[in-house]
């Protein structure tokens, strides 16, 4: 089951999400017409996952983590699907990377892996913008706007061994498989919950295969995760 948030007239509103369609007890609202859609959780934090493709540690030249390697986005980050990124005044170099997210749905601590599938409330999909440029990680990664999440969270979904692409306009940027993770995304939950008392609607993503390069402005990013759907944003000029 898919579930969105979208904006309405009168406020917002959560349900199950059907062709371009939000149901509720009673209502329906049609995206795009009644309202656009929301990110699809109100989280206190988003917990982001790096260095967890091999790809990733060829490329960038890392070592390889003994444990999942970690930051934090503030909500501050947070867009919704087609809502537009802005390029900072900051950088030069403004780049993406498609990763699976999962949402957090109760209060926990401590979780086993076993445990993980009972505490999300569902997956959706994550685009980490990285200003490059910047100096240290919360710098390149933790403004407004670096974080957009959605399109909605899919409910029923095995996380592990899902094909994902993204593509930029008509080229193929990225293209793996969740199994080729280091880490899973059960022992990442897992892993992370003995550091931190997850809330309702907090998100831990998976990490990016490959960096997959820089974006400009008029640059469309599309983010795809099988079973869970695409993630859509168009980078434009600050201020637009």
């Amino acid at each position: 089951m898919r579930l969105a948030r979208i904006e309405t007239s009168d406020g917002p509103v959560t349900g199950q999400y059907e062709d371009g369609v939000v149901h509720t007890d009673g209502a329906e609202y049609e995206v795009g017409v009644d309202g656009d859609l929301l990110p699809p959780c109100e989280p206190s934090a988003m917990y982001c996952v790096g260095r967890n493709y091999a790809e990733t540690l060829d490329q960038m030249e890392y070592e390889r983590p003994e444990e999942p390697d970690f930051f934090i986005k503030p909500p501050a980050s947070l867009l919704a699907h087609e809502e537009p990124v802005e390029y900072p005044a900051f950088t030069e170099e403004l780049t993406y990377a498609g990763e699976l997210a999962a949402v957090i749905d109760e209060r926990c601590h401590d979780v086993s892996e076993d445990e993980v599938p009972d505490v999300v409330r569902g997956y959706t999909i994550m685009n980490d913008v990285d200003a490059l440029d910047q100096q240290g990680r919360t710098a390149r990664k933790a403004f407004d706007g670096s974080g957009p999440l959605g399109p909605w969270l899919e409910t029923d979904l095995d996380p592990r061994g899902i094909d994902m692409h993204t593509d930029i306009g008509d080229e193929r940027r990225q293209d793996a498989n969740t199994e080729l993770m280091l880490f899973d995304p059960y022992e990442i939950v897992s892993y992370l919950s003995k550091r931190f008392t997850f809330r309702p609607g907090d998100v831990v993503a998976f990490g990016s295969p490959a960096n997959p390069g820089l974006v400009e402005p008029g640059d469309t990013v599309e983010i795809t995760y099988e079973g869970v759907g695409t993630l859509r944003n168009e980078i434009v000029e600050t201020g637009e």
